[in-house]
């Protein structure tokens, strides 16, 4: 999550939401690594676990990320769940909680249900308040 947390922060300068992604392979291998970067490609889908995914498919040469990790610094929205659901990812690691567009139980819980194509295992609140500090400190300036 430390690893996430500095990527997280590589957004800042960008002036994207700092929000910090990494694949894992089932050796614990850093396959795909990615920071928001909706402002600098213009993209509504460059989501820090879009961009971290798509760079570990690359890596692994297929979109079936199984017995793989995704580690991210904020609770997933409903894309990016259904990304790592898609992707066949086995376990979700996040830090803070987004209580406006969680879909991992905050608002929704999309890996969780039942009715999911896939199930993931759920492992949040990792140095939760560093993550949430990173993301405060950053909307600070728009308050």
């Amino acid at each position: 999550m430390l690893q996430a947390i500095e990527i997280a922060r590589s957004a800042l300068a960008s002036e994207d939401v700092p929000v910090g992604a990494i694949v894992l392979n089932s050796h614990g291998e850093v396959v795909g690594t990615g920071h928001n970067r909706r402002e600098v490609d213009k993209d509504p889908t460059a989501h820090a676990e879009i961009v971290a995914i798509r760079k570990a498919g690359e890596a692994s040469g297929s979109w079936r990320l199984d017995n793989h990790t995704i580690v991210v610094t904020l609770e997933p929205c409903a894309m990016c769940a259904g990304a790592i659901v898609q992707s066949r990812i086995k376990t979700l690691v996040f830090g803070a909680w987004d209580v406006k567009a969680g879909a991992v139980g905050s608002v929704w819980d999309i890996l969780r249900d039942p009715r999911s194509l896939h199930q993931v295992e759920v492992i949040p609140g990792i140095y939760e308040s560093q993550c949430a500090e990173l993301l405060s400190g950053f909307f600070k300036k728009y308050r």
